[in-house]
């Protein structure tokens, strides 16, 4: 975690800059999906983002990873029944307590035609020390390499970029030193994402990931809410709303003088707010509305 914040305390020691070049966007196996859930996803009425998430099982299996939840026991049956429901055929349940359980697992059996990967809600932290290195993650970026999908909802949500946040709640989170970065699972390059984002007021710790480095961007999903990531663009489903934060024309930041307990400053950083059903490109960070169904 220290060597995920020193790397972009590094990029942020002049305060005033003039462009900053804007780091691509990619996706690492531009083959497959990724669904981005920004946490609380509607369950019980038209389930519009689950839907999402079923239809591309297809034929195939559909694994449930509950490793980021302290009650999977809770969890797994929850969406083993919703997922049903949807009419998958093959749902299966992976959870783990600690990363040395990987090899007791029968990955090969376990992932034989797994076309959509779910990751659950909990502790993002718990999901990348307990998978990250491990031979199920090498498992689930074969399938994700293999044109499969790669959901995930609330923490599920925030490994997929390849940094991610922690702590900063609430009106806190515009202090400086009231959250901190961790390394992310990197199924997308250069990118911070947020969940549960403006029911949990989190814009002022996603705004200081992206001053501490403009070049990435920021992605802050509400609650309710997804993205759909396809061929360098995303779509936006659901029923709130998407917040990309682009730091590249950012011309002044306190983030690297001033202490932890102070308020953070940044002029001039861009911001998009979208809902559905638009579209976004990411290698031109620019929404584009009027190809939008």
């Amino acid at each position: 975690m220290r060597e995920g914040i020193l790397t972009f305390m590094e990029s942020a020691k002049k305060t005033k800059k003039k462009k900053t070049a804007a780091l691509p966007v990619k996706v690492v196996h531009p083959e497959g999906t990724l669904i981005i859930i920004g946490g609380r996803e509607d369950k019980s009425g038209e389930m519009k983002i689950l839907k999402e998430v079923a239809r591309r099982a297809g034929n195939g299996k559909l694994l449930v990873i509950t490793a980021a939840s302290e009650v999977p026991e809770e969890v797994w049956p929850e969406y083993r029944d919703l997922f049903k429901k949807l009419k998958v055929k093959h749902t299966e349940h992976l959870h783990l307590n600690q990363p040395d359980e990987a090899k007791h697992f029968d990955l090969d059996k376990i992932f034989h035609n797994v076309k959509v990967v779910f990751f659950t809600g909990g502790d993002q932290l718990k999901l990348t020390s307990k998978l990250g290195g491990t031979l199920i993650m090498d498992h689930v970026l074969e399938v994700f390499k293999k044109g499969g999908t790669l959901a995930g909802t609330s923490a599920g949500a925030s490994i997929m970029g390849e940094t991610m946040l922690v702590g900063g709640e609430n009106s806190e989170s515009r202090k400086i030193g009231n959250w901190m970065m961790a390394p992310g699972m990197r199924f997308v390059q250069n990118i911070i994402i947020d969940q549960h984002f403006a029911q949990r007021g989190r814009i002022g710790r996603l705004l200081g990931a992206v001053a501490l480095n403009p070049g990435i961007m920021g992605l802050g999903i509400d609650e309710g809410t997804a993205v759909i990531v396809e061929n360098d663009r995303f779509r936006i489903v659901g029923e709130n709303a998407v917040y990309v934060l682009d730091g590249r024309g950012v011309s002044y930041t306190n983030i690297s003088e001033a202490s932890p307990d102070k308020t953070m400053s940044i002029h001039d950083v861009q911001l998009h707010v979208l809902a559905e059903p638009e579209i976004f490109d990411l290698k031109k960070r620019r929404p584009l509305v009027e190809e939008s169904p």
